[in-house]
């Protein structure tokens, strides 16, 4: 930064503080925080008196709409119009008739505060001055002692929308300035009644969307556009109506009663495009407008944000310096409203300031907490929503809820953010707004048909009284890092969808002669008529692989997994036309893995997006589809056994073919092919060149999104059987397809849903595949959650009626891949269980990292945790693992996910190479004590030999400069003479 920007930066800083409090810094310091130890999980408990919430509003719970008294709000109107088709609140979830219903679910959650809100037509149908309704006192009488008797406190709001419609046609509502006084009478006869109950008050809800919404745009009750002007009024007046009532409560009540005060204010989160101090400055006016519009005034000063003032000129109406006096500090502690009621709907698009908006509750909490002054802050309304035909296993609800406390906690701990409680909302599914019963957002589930609303708990009702019980999320044993070594001659390596390939000698190439022109140019000459024979390239020749191997010597791996080109070596789809050339260059690069003690482990096909990996011919001719590609995988596999297989310690027919793409007949063909290629080498190579081989087989493991849910146990079973035990079920029991499979689809078909085509093994092709096998392969990359139901039309899977969603609260790579150590510690115990105690091997397992190439802080995280996770496997719950394999090799090959960069063709290693070469130096994790197991070390007898063997290209290369000396130094004094005799 130069003197002259940032003499600028500091200038527009001191400027933003003079006008704000030090909020400025929320997007610079939430851009910087260290990744990804901030976006880890935190495990870690809430302060010992956290208050644990849920709430309601009256119109969406209660109905009775007419019962007992009850005078109609604006809601009654407004859903009430003949000229519009709405649903209303009408009977709702019929609170108003279930309040030991309402509370056994209170009971159930175990929750320490209860937010719900009083119908102001119900208490008082008439105003004030003629008393409360009988009816509806008892009623709120009756909840708050049920309440008290559960030891549950109860958060009283006194206006959530619903203003009585007399009110509205008396006064027009909060633009008339007379409703100060009104609400001021309002809420002194509520104190009267409640107060000595009640510690807890919230004056008015979400003001933004009553002045601005009711008053400005009329999509809300009472639905006046009004433009921005009366918008600006009712604003007004109800900040100048929150404070009347918390001084009359200050002054009268407080210290007989012993309650807090507030008004709950919503609010978004918004990002800046950019990080520059344009946008960034565009993101605080957003937020001025918003909460900022009523925060400010009743937090700081009793004056509107100096944004607002400076663009709306005269209309936004001025407090004098009395009213500013008045409206400064009346607020107990800070009621924080954050969710969809205002993101994403009711935000007007023009607050936004052409900004992005988010759903970052620890970035507002912290931004509130620089902003004023640090309060104490009350999440009074916090959750998003979940479309109507989801009922009781709400998964996606589940995390949203999951997301938001965690990030509650976070601000705790990390930003020590003063957030004493935390309301989920809401209690039961209700009446949503203007979404009507499109969405659901409660804890329990509300049949709206059914005569009695029996309340349902959901799989999010069961993980709030989880968390609630908890108090958070306590640490967990099985997420303690275990210290400790992997068995003796582990195997440790890398893997590669491919090498890079370069069949170019780089030497040795020029059978001519030179000599040095001592008399002209200076320089080497080439010798006219001179020719020395040329030989046969030699592996040395090739710098491509030398480059490869000593990358891979740097790692200190003991074995490296790449696939060969089956396209390229036989273009044809035959062994009528092979690539020689490229098969010499695969030959040399495997046995220069050999000379270096690096087993090379090899597979034969591995399908890309061109062609699925196969020879064009073959892949025009249906790829696996047609029964004749398993007899041209044989006879190319036979090539390769017979061409590399002296050097191939380990071979893979197939790589990860991916089940989601792979037709049903396809998949048999290619198992059969497997397994004809397992026999051959069986029978003909392998007493030779004592090698294993077997499928490599990608095994991403399957959470239940609800833990609570057998459909989702079910279905997380059901996805692992056709992407795993698909392929794995014939090979490693019963040489036929999984039962599970069958008995799905056949089920399938005979509803009609979708038709089947999967064939049938006779038992001889059942012989043949079973055991087809070495070791058991499999490569690992993530954990998806899997649900039961229905809610995103793109990421469900009709046939087998799974519903892929996500958790936030996992890190997720630039690709959106989700970083789940305890996954891969699963999928082994999965593959323990299914297929006994068969050697596994993780052949890769890696992220991606492009974002960030240099620290590559991603990849080691990921990389120290999963092979954690591996060590768990092996040591605790006895997993026969023998070998782990970090993919990938460099980005040349697969880009952002490589050991090594490669850039302006050179290759460099990331930091993650040399945290796994550690990894690979310790064979492990030992503790600072342990002492290292020696594991024996093969004794090579002919020493000579060895010598010789690994040494036998330098020697080469000495001779030939020998060679060249001497034949230097004939031509040399050849010539000399000759010249001499010229001369004479």
């Amino acid at each position: 930064m130069t003197g002259r920007s940032l003499l600028l930066w500091v200038a527009w800083t001191c400027a933003i503080c003079a006008v704000h409090g030090n909020s400025h810094d929320t997007w610079a310091r939430f851009h910087s925080l260290p990744f990804p130890e901030d976006n880890l999980f935190l495990y870690d408990t809430f302060p010992a008196d956290f208050m644990w919430s849920v709430g309601t509003a009256a119109y969406q719970v209660e109905g009775g709409w007419q019962q007992d008294g009850k005078a109609p709000s604006i809601w009654d109107t407004f859903c009430h119009k003949s000229d519009q088709a709405r649903a209303t609140g009408d009977v709702a979830s019929d609170s108003y008739n279930n309040v030991f219903r309402d509370t056994a679910a209170l009971e159930f959650l175990g929750v320490t505060h209860y937010r719900f809100s009083i119908s102001w037509p119900r208490l008082f149908p008439n105003g004030t001055e003629a008393g409360p309704n009988e009816a509806g006192y008892n009623y709120y009488m009756n909840l708050i002692r049920r309440l008290k008797e559960l030891s549950i406190e109860p958060v009283v709001t006194l206006y959530h929308w619903d203003l009585p419609q007399k009110l509205q046609d008396t006064y027009g509502g909060w633009i008339n300035d007379s409703m100060v006084g009104v609400f001021e009478a309002y809420a002194k006869e509520c104190f009267k009644l409640f107060g000595h109950f009640v510690k807890f008050w919230i004056t008015i809800d979400n003001p933004y969307v009553v002045a601005w919404h009711g008053y400005s745009t009329g999509s809300m009750p009472p639905g006046i556009r009004g433009e921005k002007l009366l918008g600006y009024r009712a604003g007004h007046n109800l900040i100048k109506a929150h404070a009347a009532v918390w001084h009359l409560y200050d002054k009268h009540f407080r210290s007989v009663q012993g309650g807090q005060l507030s008004i709950a204010l919503a609010s978004h989160w918004i990002k800046p495009i950019n990080m520059t101090e344009h946008f960034i400055r565009e993101c605080q006016k957003s937020l001025d407008f918003v909460l900022g519009w009523f925060a400010k005034p009743i937090f700081l000063d009793g004056d509107y944000p100096q944004s607002m003032k400076s663009n709306l000129s005269s209309l936004l109406p001025e407090f004098t310096y009395e009213e500013k006096q008045f409206n400064k500090g009346t607020a107990d502690f800070f009621a924080l409203s954050f969710g969809p009621n205002l993101s994403f709907q009711l935000l007007d698009p023009d607050m936004k300031f052409r900004q992005k908006e988010s759903i970052d509750l620890r970035k507002i909490l912290y931004w509130i907490h620089m902003e004023y002054n640090k309060p104490r802050i009350f999440i009074v309304e916090n959750s998003w929503l979940l479309s109507a035909i989801t009922k009781r296993e709400d998964a996606k609800y589940m995390y949203y809820l999951k997301k938001f406390v965690m990030e509650t906690l976070k601000a705790i701990k990390y930003d020590k953010v003063n957030v004493t409680g935390y309301t989920a909302w809401s209690l039961m599914d209700g009446f949503e707004w203007l979404r009507e019963y499109r969405n659901r957002r409660g804890l329990f589930y509300v049949d709206f048909m059914s005569h009695n609303k029996k309340l349902m708990p959901k799989s999010s009702a069961l993980f709030y009284q989880q968390l609630i019980k908890k108090n958070g999320f306590p640490p967990l044993p099985e997420n303690e890092a275990l210290h400790g070594t992997f068995p003796c001659n582990f195997a440790w390596g890398t893997s590669a969808y491919t090498i890079q390939v370069d069949t170019t000698p780089s030497q040795f190439n020029d059978p001519s002669v030179y000599v040095w022109d001592m008399n002209k140019t200076k320089g080497l000459r080439k010798v006219e008529g001179v020719k020395v024979p040329k030989r046969k390239t030699h592996c040395v020749d090739f710098a491509s692989i030398r480059l490869q191997i000593s990358m891979l010597r740097g790692i200190h791996v003991t074995h490296f997994y790449f696939s060969l080109m089956w396209a390229a070596i036989l273009p044809h789809g035959n062994l009528s036309q092979i690539n020689h050339k490229l098969l010499h260059y695969y030959q040399c690069f495997v046995s220069e893995l050999v000379r270096v003690n690096i087993t090379p482990v090899v597979a034969l096909w591995q399908p890309i997006a061109e062609n699925q990996g196969l020879p064009l011919k073959l892949a025009k001719s249906g790829g696996w589809e047609n029964y004749h590609t398993i007899h041209a995988f044989v006879d190319y596999a036979r090539l390769c056994f017979k061409e590399l297989g002296d050097f191939v310690g380990m071979w893979v027919t197939m790589n990860e073919p991916s089940m989601r793409n792979l037709t049903y007949t396809a998949g048999h063909n290619l198992l059969k092919a497997h397994a004809m290629a397992w026999h051959a080498y069986d029978k003909e190579f392998r007493s030779t060149q004592k090698g294993k081989i077997s499928i490599a087989l990608q095994a991403d493991w399957v959470e239940p999104a609800c833990p609570f849910s057998e459909n989702d146990k079910n279905t997380s079973q059901r996805i692992l059987e056709f992407e795993v035990g698909r392929l794995a079920d014939p090979i490693f029991l019963t040489g036929d397809y999984p039962k599970l499979m069958r008995d799905w689809l056949m089920k399938g078909s005979s509803l009609d849903l979708f038709e089947v085509h999967l064939p049938y093994f006779t038992e001889d092709e059942k012989k043949m595949i079973k055991g087809t096998y070495d070791f058991f392969a499999f490569t690992h990359y993530t954990t998806e959650l899997v649900h039961w139901e229905e809610e995103d039309v793109a990421k469900y899977d009709h046939s087998l009626k799974v519903q892929f969603i996500t958790d936030s609260t996992w890190i997720q790579s630039p690709h959106k891949y989700a970083v789940v150590p305890w996954g891969l510690r699963k999928i082994l115990n999965w593959i323990k269980s299914k297929y006994g105690n068969v050697p596994i091997y993780i052949l890769a397992n890696g992220i991606d990292n492009s974002q960030d190439p240099v620290e590559d802080k991603l990849r080691i995280y990921y990389m120290k945790n999963y092979v954690n996770e591996a060590l768990k496997a092996t040591l605790i719950d006895g997993v026969n693992l023998r070998g782990y394999f970090v993919y990938s090799f460099n980005d040349r090959t697969d880009p952002g996910y490589g050991l090594y960069t490669y850039l302006a063709n050179q290759y460099e290693a990331k930091p993650s190479m040399r945290q796994y070469r550690k990894i690979i130096n310790n064979n492990g994790f030992p503790s600072v004590n342990m002492t290292a197991p020696t594991c024996p070390v093969e004794i090579d007898t002919c020493l000579d030999c060895h010598f010789f063997q690994t040494r036998k290209y330098l020697l080469a290369f000495v001779a030939f400069i020998c060679f060249i000396f001497i034949l230097s130094v004939f031509m040399i004094t050849y010539y000399s003479r000759k010249g001499k005799r010229r001369y004479k």
